[in-house]
């Protein structure tokens, strides 16, 4: 089974640029975030039935990149980030989602710091005091998931070294999978 690391964290905060560099430095394969480009290419606005649809291409994609034969897998957001999505926008959530998130084993969830300026971009409905807000609750539910995490700050190279360190902390034998 390869490694599997999640990047977290409110919108624009580095996850997709920081999953793509992780990705690359360590020969891994990056699982893209599928709300973004499923989102962008409707002509309403999501509802409850999307997000479902979302959430279980997520799961099946999570499954198939487990028999790819990678070391490590990256996931660019990952059913956390969803399930909250579900609670604040809809109240509610498919009840396999809490199940899967205890399953899945995940190694290890890089959380993004809202320290990042927010760009608006169409899609992004969070700035301010709610990435703040938005930060805790992720973090509140990994804590809940008992998983290791580590919260990644910075900027720039900053960020990239942060996120290198955290991942040597958690698995030493990375220093010899570095491309």
């Amino acid at each position: 089974m390869p490694h599997k690391i999640v990047i977290s964290g409110p919108e624009s905060t580095g996850k997709t640029e920081l999953a793509a560099y992780l990705a690359g430095t360590f020969k891994g394969l990056i699982l893209p975030e599928y709300a973004r480009s499923y989102v962008e290419n409707l002509d309403r606005r999501y509802t409850y039935a999307d997000v479902e649809h979302i959430a279980g291409v997520q799961e099946q994609e999570f499954t198939q990149a487990m028999q790819k034969g990678y070391g490590y897998v990256f996931l660019d957001t990952y059913l956390v980030i969803t399930k909250v999505w579900f609670q604040e926008a809809f109240g509610r959530m498919p009840e396999w989602i809490d199940g899967r998130l205890r399953l899945a084993g995940i190694d290890l969830f890089l959380l993004c710091y809202p320290d990042l300026e927010w760009v608006e971009d169409g899609v992004r409905e969070n700035p301010g005091e709610r990435r703040t807000y938005l930060f805790e609750r992720y973090r509140a539910e990994i804590a809940g998931l008992h998983r290791p995490f580590e919260v990644i700050r910075g900027c720039g190279e900053e960020r990239f070294r942060n996120a290198l360190a955290a991942m040597h902390r958690h698995f030493p034998d990375s220093l010899n999978t570095i491309s």
